[in-house]
């Protein structure tokens, strides 16, 4: 596996977090239409918006996304000025990461299923920092 966007960079912090997150991360916090290739070497396919809002809830920053041609964004974090995207591997090219599109909770968790993969992915990850 890559890594993540920026692990270079990173405090041990934000290192500890994604190591806690690839564990937590399964086939039920992927985002259902990219779930029938989830898998255990691609861990963080599908899991960029429930895990770009869980680690805002743990390191603080903010939330932006890159458009992608489905319509959809590409969330990552920036921390104290620096981004970071843990969900990076999955893609096979890097986007070019701009903060012109915050991403709201609000608005992604309007959908019921993903606040729901969030919820799973929160509980699966403090079970794995335990």
């Amino acid at each position: 596996m890559r890594g993540f966007y920026n692990e270079r960079s990173a405090p041990e912090s934000v290192k500890r977090l994604y190591s806690a997150l690839k564990e937590a991360w399964c086939a039920d916090t992927c985002a259902p239409r990219m779930r029938k290739n989830w898998s255990k070497d691609n861990p963080s396919l599908g899991q960029c918006s429930v895990t770009a809002f869980l680690v805002q809830d743990i390191m603080g920053g903010e939330v932006f996304g890159v458009p992608l041609e489905d319509g959809n964004f590409h969330c990552f974090n920036v921390i104290e000025g620096t981004v970071f995207d843990l969900t990076s591997e999955q893609l096979d090219t890097l986007p070019e990461y701009t903060l012109e599109y915050p991403q709201s909770r609000d608005t992604h968790f309007e959908k019921a299923e993903k606040k729901a993969r969030y919820e799973l992915l929160k509980r699966r990850y403090t079970e794995a920092e335990q």
